[in-house]
């Protein structure tokens, strides 16, 4: 698959550029995965260019899975150079924590006319490092945003535990709920010790044209629907520049993916790989492939026809 590497040193982003072998004056940015040319991202872009689009995958740094004052002008530079190549609509997808640089990149850049959030937050979280400092998978940051902009951290809503005692609540609550990985707990708890400010949330009322917010009620690492639900009642109540759309369903855990994409990872045992990774998905099989093959359909027909 043809691609073409960016560098923030040279270009002002980490990425890469998978072009629609057919001519087409759409782009999306995909924020999935842990890099710009992992598995998700292959299967993503494998997916969406039958549908019309150039893609731009982008990822924090090369092989730095955690999330850290990211700076939001990254993206910024990426839009500016699709719309150099001649593509007059860009959208923009992410899921979880990228989900929620999603929402905050279109709220910042009004050329972004699409935005899909799979399984995001309505704030801004604190920032957190997968380096495995003192032998554990991810710490937080102290007292760092997962994002800035123009050199300034944004404000975020902090986590309720600190090093290493965040890491053993996420390991006691993925135990306990039987699942790959699981922090719900952590974020509630977050809120419970720190009520959600004004300016720690995400303006999504500044998003132009299209947003597409997904997620499912049995979500093991945060409550996705709420936040979701909240992001409903702050569109309805202020005016806003967007059309958009909720879209909830009952099972489906973390992973609200359309089903292409799955597939495209996994053409054969997909449901039985899955499964190993949430006890919802164990549960509800049938309901959550439900959840994936009806987002397949809707999501394909709205960015073919956008």
């Amino acid at each position: 698959m043809k691609k073409i590497y960016f560098s923030p040193e040279r270009d002002g982003f980490y990425g890469a550029y998978y072009p629609n072998k057919k001519q087409t004056n759409k782009a999306f940015i995909v924020m999935l995965g842990d890099d710009i040319d992992d598995n998700l991202v292959i299967a993503a872009t494998k997916w969406l260019q039958p549908l019309g689009c150039h893609v731009m995958a982008l990822a924090p740094a090369e092989k730095d899975y955690g999330h850290h004052s990211y700076p939001v002008e990254r993206i910024e530079n990426a839009v500016r150079w699709l719309k150099a190549q001649g593509n007059e609509k860009i959208g923009i997808c992410g899921a979880s924590t990228t989900g929620m640089l999603a929402l905050v990149a279109a709220s910042y850049i009004p050329d972004i006319r699409l935005t899909l959030a799979f399984s995001p937050c309505d704030f801004i979280m604190e920032g957190f490092y997968r380096d495995g400092l003192d032998g554990v998978r991810e710490r937080p940051g102290d007292n760092e945003s997962s994002l800035s902009y123009k050199g300034k951290q944004l404000p975020f809503l902090p986590y309720a535990y600190r090093h290493p005692e965040y890491w053993q609540e996420i390991q006691k609550e993925s135990k306990r709920r039987h699942d790959m990985i699981a922090s719900r707990d952590l974020f509630d708890e977050s809120e419970r010790l720190h009520p959600l400010q004004e300016d720690e949330k995400i303006k999504v009322e500044n998003i132009h044209g299209r947003l597409v917010l997904i997620g499912a009620e049995d979500d093991s690492l945060w409550d996705t629907c709420k936040y979701i639900r909240r992001i409903d009642e702050r569109l309805k109540s202020m005016p806003h520049k967007c059309r958009y759309k909720t879209m909830l369903y009952e099972h489906g855990s973390h992973f609200c993916f359309p089903q292409s994409i799955i597939t495209s990872i996994l053409p054969i045992g997909s449901g039985l790989a899955l499964a190993c990774c949430f006890e919802s998905l164990r549960d509800f099989p049938i309901e959550s492939r439900h959840m994936r093959e009806d987002l397949d359909k809707k999501l394909s027909y709205l960015i073919y026809k956008w």
